[in-house]
């Protein structure tokens, strides 16, 4: 009955934001949609996908998703594995200090001066380059690499491989589940981020999705979608309905994933659980 109950109160908001994009604008405008479609329309994602504000920052998501990610994959595994090697020199410390930092942060301000210092503000790579490695993912990833069997890495050695072939030909290849992992942790990530973006930058043609989606629910500023639209009673009337449609466009490609994703997940939790 409770796992049912959750069941109805997680659905109910998706398929009404659903029903609300898909249905005509006179049965938004009397409130007769309750939870399926009323006069079927697509005039509120034909209003969003022909906005080129809502396409370029489309494209900045993808981006920062895209390039982020696989940049922040590359920097976690070559910064786990060392750590996951016991003649480490200082492996310790070094493991202290990154813990330190799930739990005590610079603050907003340091790390702003600290972006602009570096003469990244306003540049996509302030989205990018500041949470480019997780410590909790670096943990979970060094737990993975702690596993490898030994003897396979200690059989290479005797065949003449160096640290760097052995991590390229042996560890890489049979590390593909946690590589994995991490690219759907920080894909999530970075689709979902919004605050960086609120605070690094300036310039609106470089803003994410969730930042377009922001200024048009939470400022109600939606003027560039409603172009089009020339009646004033229209316009009023369609509004809302493009803001249900914008919110089910920033949703449902990170939404999509989840199904086929979520063993990774679940194995990515249980890997992160022992952590030495």
């Amino acid at each position: 009955m409770v796992m049912a109950l959750a069941v109805v109160v997680t659905l109910y908001p998706f398929i009404y934001v659903t029903s609300m994009s898909l249905s005509s604008l006179e049965a938004v405008a009397s409130q007769k949609v309750k939870l399926l479609p009323v006069g079927f329309s697509l005039l509120s994602y034909k209003l969003v996908f022909s906005n080129p504000d809502v396409l370029r920052s489309f494209y900045n998501t993808l981006w920062y998703t895209v390039v982020g990610s696989s940049l922040s994959v590359a920097a976690t595994i070559l910064g786990a594995y060392p750590l996951s090697r016991k003649e480490l020199i200082w492996r310790k410390p070094f493991m202290l200090i990154i813990i330190v930092t799930m739990y005590f942060g610079g603050g907003l301000i340091p790390n702003f001066l600290l972006v602009k210092n570096l003469g990244l503000l306003d540049t996509r790579w302030a989205i990018v380059l500041p949470p480019l490695v997780s410590a909790f993912n670096l943990i979970v990833c060094k737990t993975f690499f702690q596993q490898t069997n030994e003897s396979v890495i200690e059989s290479a050695k005797i065949d003449g491989c160096n640290d760097f072939v052995i991590f390229l030909r042996i560890i890489i290849p049979i590390s593909m589940p946690i590589i994995a992992v991490m690219a759907l942790f920080y894909a999530v990530g970075h689709w979902n981020s919004y605050f960086s973006a609120l605070i690094f930058l300036r310039d609106s043609k470089l803003y994410p999705l969730q930042i377009y989606l922001l200024n048009t629910i939470v400022q109600n500023n939606d003027s560039s979608a409603l172009a089009p639209v020339e009646n004033t009673v229209d316009r009023a009337m369609i509004s809302m309905q493009i803001k249900y449609a914008l919110i089910m466009v920033t949703t449902l490609p990170i939404l999509f994933i989840y199904p086929f994703a979520q063993k990774y997940f679940v194995k990515g939790v249980m890997l992160g659980s022992v952590k030495e």
